[in-house]
């Protein structure tokens, strides 16, 4: 489908290029965010006609989201989000969640605007470009962290905090090893009282074979003299 484009849209043109581009892209995107016009021949006519008027307004949307950029040059946002030991998110951080963090700071930014191209899934200092215009965008620093306590440390370090090499690993042979002594005192303590037992019982036969009231009998059965 041919459209002509009445802004810069990145990857594809300038504000007046004709360009072709699949139709589902120009139905679900270009027409309906204005950023184009069918390049039918009365539009044609229609957009030469209000060239300079178009141009006009779009200096100054430019020219807002210049000085809109120079507020937001260096801006660090913050999102606070579970997750496990390794650093994995319990869930992800999108667009939308930056979107309604730079509102919250101040900023009217759509969803749109947030140019991230997958989810973020992991704790970290995530660089994100924001496109205010066309022709106007700049990299804001998003600090996904477990506790804004974790996101203080992680602007420090310039990063996530590195997590102890083998930690999970090394805690699960902790308790093996933990479970292992246990075993072992027990078994240890096992031997002991069977110890016990058995010297306790050759004492006693030991005590019968020498009790006086027994007598001292020879080998007929007769008492001796």
């Amino acid at each position: 489908m041919e459209l002509i484009l009445l802004e810069r849209v990145p990857h594809l043109g300038q504000m007046g290029d004709i360009v072709n581009v699949k139709p589902g892209y120009a139905r679900n995107y270009l027409l309906p965010q204005k950023k184009a016009l069918r390049a039918t021949e009365a539009n044609r006519k229609l957009f030469e006609a209000q060239r300079k008027e178009i141009e006009a307004q779009n200096l100054k949307r430019r020219q807002e989201a210049e000085a809109v950029a120079s507020k937001m040059e260096g801006l660090r946002l913050v999102l606070v989000r579970q997750a496990g030991e390794s650093g994995q998110l319990y869930g992800s951080a999108s667009a939308r969640d930056i979107a309604e963090s730079l509102k919250e700071a101040g900023y009217t930014v759509g969803r749109s605007q947030v140019e991230l191209t997958r989810p973020i899934k992991e704790i970290g200092i995530h660089e994100v470009k924001v496109r205010l215009h066309p022709e106007v965008a700049l990299t804001i620093s998003v600090n996904v962290a477990r506790s804004e306590a974790e996101a203080e440390q992680q602007w420090t370090l310039g990063g996530a905090i590195p997590s102890e090499p083998g930690g999970m690993e090394e805690a699960a042979e902790a308790a093996a090893a933990s479970e292992e002594a246990i075993d072992a005192d027990k078994l240890v303590a096992d031997l002991l009282e069977e110890s016990a037992r058995a010297e306790a019982a050759q004492s006693a036969q030991s005590e019968d074979r020498t009790d006086p009231a027994s007598g001292d009998k020879g080998a007929d059965g007769a008492d001796k003299d």
